[in-house]
């Protein structure tokens, strides 16, 4: 039987599922859609289902465009000690894992394609794990942004110093996150983060959702997760990636679905790619090496 995302239970956000589209938005408009109380959980869980349910092939994450903020931050009303495992203390300075950067390590593993449709001010977490780790960003014109953590007293989280170098390039990470300065999305150090700018906030969704109900008809599920996983994890010289690229171009040009995107190009019509990576992709992908971020005790 297919798995009914409104019966996960869900507090903090709304999951549906249509045409192979996932719609999640943030549903803690009284609390600025702070990042805290259950909201990291849910977010971890409903795209580590998303990655493995052959029925999505595209999820997009945003938030009701009436609420105050798309993701004001951390919930740190009651300090920072929310934002750590009591246990934590007890394992050692080492077991710490920051809740940002688990929720950013399960939208960036996830081998479906990802949508951030931020259509509100956002601040901190609502910067780094709820939009540097997707696939595509849309933003309202009007939102105010901002990396404010050297003027916090903290460090930037969620893999942030890992990925905002890598989409910007160095000069506009360090400006913007040694700085915490406040921009807009068309400050020229951050309008290059976004697919598109939008006039209204209540223009965002529909855009990102309508570039999603696309991509859910005209790309392959198998072929997307092979293009992230080149682009994740590339070679360390051109002739490594020469060889990952011809490998990997082998093995999919050789699937129903390259057959399909021929033939439905040679015929003009929508493509219907019958590939799924539960039952299709090769034993050679992943092909890189996958790190453990648990904290394991150390054994007496």
């Amino acid at each position: 039987m297919a798995l009914d995302y409104s019966s996960l239970g869900f507090k903090a956000i709304i999951a549906k599922l249509d045409n192979g589209v996932l719609v999640v938005t943030l549903n803690r408009a009284k609390q600025r859609n702070t990042f805290g109380d259950t909201l990291p959980a849910e977010l971890i869980q409903v795209f580590d289902i998303a990655d493995r349910d052959d029925r999505v092939r595209v999820v997009v994450l945003t938030a009701e465009h009436t609420a105050p903020a798309f993701c004001s931050g951390a919930d740190i009303s009651k300090g920072w000690g929310m934002l750590f495992r009591p246990e934590e203390d007890l394992e050692g300075e080492t077991a710490h894992r920051d809740g940002g950067g688990q929720v950013t390590m399960a939208i960036y593993k996830c081998r479906k394609l990802t949508i951030a449709a931020v259509n509100g001010h956002a601040a901190g977490v609502g910067m780094t794990a709820m939009q540097l780790p997707f696939d595509f960003r849309f933003v309202w014109e009007g939102a105010k942004l901002v990396f404010p953590f050297v003027r916090r007293g903290i460090n930037p989280e969620a893999a942030s110093t890992y990925l905002l170098p890598r989409l910007l390039g160095h000069s506009r990470a360090n400006s913007l996150l040694l700085s915490g300065i406040t921009v807009s999305p068309t400050s020229p150090l951050i309008s290059n983060l976004y697919h598109e700018i939008l006039p209204r906030r209540e223009d965002v969704f529909p855009a990102a959702l309508a570039l999603a109900k696309d991509l859910a008809i005209n790309t392959s599920q198998i072929s997307v997760a092979y293009t992230k996983g080149l682009l994740q994890h590339p070679g360390d010289t051109i002739e490594e990636n020469h060889i990952l690229d011809s490998r990997a171009i082998k093995l999919l040009g050789s699937g129903k679905d390259a057959a399909e995107g021929a033939l439905s190009f040679k015929e003009r019509r929508n493509p219907k790619f019958p590939d799924t990576l539960s039952k299709n992709s090769s034993p050679w992908y992943p092909w890189w090496r996958t790190v453990d971020v648990k904290h394991h005790k150390a054994k007496l």
